[in-house]
């Protein structure tokens, strides 16, 4: 059957369920939140939406410690709700993506539960990785890995008659056990669990920690015990990367081929993929593994034309060489805002970052692949870093006691009209608060601004994602890098695309004659290219 692969130039907006509008005033975002304002996700003109967790969960890490696979958490709404959430995006032509945790769950989940009160060596511990400590007494933790959030990667546990017990691993924190994938109950389960959502209609999902699940059968000491810490990368090779976890996820596009045969509709499997080189990434979207996985190094780039050009050469060459497509990202859930990391001290609307995550966006719009937009991305929302610490939730900082890398800034809840907090994103009515403080200068990124203002981020965005899906030359395909000046990095696309950003702060010639289709500083003066500033061009190359 000749299927139409969506997924392969799509463009996915990212929603963190709890912080994108509130419909009950409890503070917390929801299901039926969402379903209000997919409406504003058809406006903006994205073709999906990848919803994070909302499972039933005590919530440790906010959804990423699941209890139940196969339900909604009361903070979110319940079964109904998610069904008439898909019907309406569907209406819409809007997909739907679920995130699955398939290397952990909650300290909470009945088989972990079933697991803590049953002995060493039984089929319920099995499904974990129960290991004895070492040392007098087995007082040490079996090896020496920390976790990625802080501390040691073991906890003890007490057996049912009191003393002092086995290990379980957690590679994040103690209220997220690991599966143990060399089980094969615990990959039959997950099969149920995928067939029961895509019996619900969903487009497909974003598997967290996709390099994860098997760890070295042996669990040996690691030569560098606190990378992941220190990194908060999965980049422990005796954890991370196993090659048994390659089979996974070719059972996984079987299941989801299955379904695509039997409706011709495709369903999509997008991986969050930290691997060492652009070379091992691919390795994940062979033609029968993952469909796409997230193509961090961009993210992690430096404002620099040779640091862009290099992840960029390097993703086309051995990412787009496997028959994928390059899955670019400039923000998530998990990491600073692209305004506030390219230079924008967040006490504001305008500046430097400002211009450079505005001529950001274009670039990876114009660039061959897949794209995710995060919440708030498409409204230059700058990261929160003033949170006080009595309102911080990441697990990272209540582990660690410091503010490194937490998470909490850039999942405050999105404003989306007037002047004061909770800035529409709460009616109120239950007498709740935003679950994180908004700051009083968020009023001027709130949308009903943002879609007034024809120069605001949000247009930039509406207008970029409507020329990709008009043009014949973006979307998939291959780009052809051009000659430029210094600071200047420029690409054609197709018959005479022409994509050129200006990394520098001087306005510089454009490598093109003529006005630009479109610039993300607004109208340019034919022949220039400001500073801080991308554009495209339609020419004759």
């Amino acid at each position: 059957m000749n299927r139409h692969q969506w997924w392969r130039d799509a463009v996915i907006y990212q929603v963190y369920v709890r912080s994108f509008l509130d419909s009950t005033g409890d503070g917390v975002g929801d299901l039926a939140g969402v379903r209000a304002g997919l409406p504003y996700l058809r406006k903006l003109g994205v073709d999906g939406i990848w919803l994070s967790p909302f499972y039933p969960s005590p919530q440790h890490d906010h959804g990423y410690d699941v209890a139940d696979y196969r339900g909604v958490d009361p903070l979110f709404g319940d079964l109904d709700e998610f069904d008439a959430l898909v019907t309406a995006a569907r209406r819409l032509g809007i997909r739907v993506l679920l995130d699955i945790v398939p290397n952990h769950c909650s300290s909470e989940h009945p088989w972990f539960r079933e697991a803590l009160a049953s002995p060493p060596g039984s089929p319920a511990r099995a499904r974990f990785h129960f290991a004895d400590g070492r040392g007098p007494d087995g007082a040490e933790p079996p090896n020496n890995w920390h976790a990625m959030f802080g501390g040691p990667a073991w906890t003890r546990v007490t057996e049912a008659d009191g003393r002092p017990g086995q290990w379980y691993l957690h590679m994040f924190t103690p209220e997220q056990p690991d599966w143990n994938w060399r089980e094969p109950r615990v990959a039959a389960e997950f099969d149920r669990i995928l067939r029961f959502w895509l019996d619900r209609g969903v487009d497909g999902f974003r598997i967290d920690v996709a390099a994860g699940l098997f760890k070295h059968p042996e669990l040996p000491d690691s030569p560098d015990p606190e990378a992941d810490a220190r990194t908060r990368d999965s980049v422990n090779p005796l954890a991370w990367n196993q090659p048994e976890v390659h089979e996974v996820w070719r059972h996984w596009r079987a299941v989801c081929e299955e379904y695509a045969d039997r409706d011709g509709r495709e369903r999509l499997l997008v991986g969050e993929v930290s691997v060492p080189s652009a070379r091992e990434h691919a390795r994940y979207v062979r033609p029968d593994e993952l469909h796409q996985a997230f193509f961090f190094d961009l993210l992690g780039a430096p404002w620099d034309p040779d640091a862009f050009r290099k992840v960029i050469s390097e993703a086309m060459q051995d990412i787009a060489g496997t028959g994928s497509t390059v899955t670019w990202v400039l923000n998530n859930h998990d990491q600073v805002r692209t305004v506030t990391r390219y230079g924008e001290p967040a006490t504001g609307g305008s500046g430097l970052g400002a211009a450079r995550a505005r001529a950001a966006a274009l670039l990876m719009l114009a660039l061959p692949g897949a794209a995710y937009i995060y919440q708030g991305e498409e409204l230059g929302l700058p990261e929160v870093v003033d949170l006080p610490d009595d309102v911080l939730t990441d697990p990272i900082f209540h582990r660690t006691g410091s503010r490194a890398r937490i998470r909490d800034g850039c999942r405050v809840p999105l404003p989306w009209s007037g002047q004061a907090s909770p800035f529409g994103f709460t009616t109120g009515d239950g007498g709740a608060k935003p679950w994180l403080p908004q700051p009083e200068y968020f009023a001027e990124y709130a949308t009903d601004r943002a879609l007034a203002d024809t120069r605001s981020f949000w247009h930039l965005y509406r207008d970029g994602l409507q020329l990709r899906s008009e043009l014949p030359q973006l979307g998939e395909g291959t780009l052809r890098w051009l000659d430029t000046p210094p600071g200047v990095l420029a690409f054609v696309r197709g018959d005479g695309l022409v994509c050129a950003v200006n990394f520098g702060t001087a306005p510089t010639p454009a490598p093109v004659p003529g006005a630009p289709l479109l610039s993300s500083d607004g109208p340019c003066p034919p022949g220039v290219l400001p500073g801080a500033t991308a554009a495209w061009w339609i020419a004759d190359l």
